[in-house]
């Protein structure tokens, strides 16, 4: 597989790690846009949020947005964080495997640009 994501997953490109679990994998964003950015997503390969499937990726899904709420405690954004999942080309999804962007320790402004 050509996903940079999956190259990630499974060690063959390297990235600065901080949290991994049967599921899901964490580090930290090479262009962070806050003091703490991170990326969260699952170690099974889902093209986009569009490919998720009810019956099947439900609990994963679930299992993304609570570890990304435990990491943002964790690095120190207990006053607030942000989440963003892009979905496909004109969502600014840029790696076509799904993430989670969590960004804090800075004010977020809406709209985001």
């Amino acid at each position: 597989m050509d996903c940079l994501f999956c190259k990630i997953v499974c060690g063959d490109i390297p990235a600065r790690k901080f949290c991994e679990d049967d599921q899901v994998i964490a580090f930290h964003d090479i262009s962070a846009q806050a003091p703490v950015h991170f990326l969260v997503l699952p170690k099974k390969h889902i093209a986009t949020l569009n490919d998720l499937s009810e019956e099947n990726d439900k609990l994963l899904a679930g299992h993304i947005l609570v570890t990304a709420q435990r990491l943002a405690r964790e690095q120190g954004c207990q006053d607030g964080f942000r989440v963003v999942m892009n979905c496909n080309d004109l969502g600014g999804q840029t790696v076509h495997h799904i993430h989670m962007h969590v960004l804090g320790q800075r004010q977020m402004h809406w709209p985001p640009g």
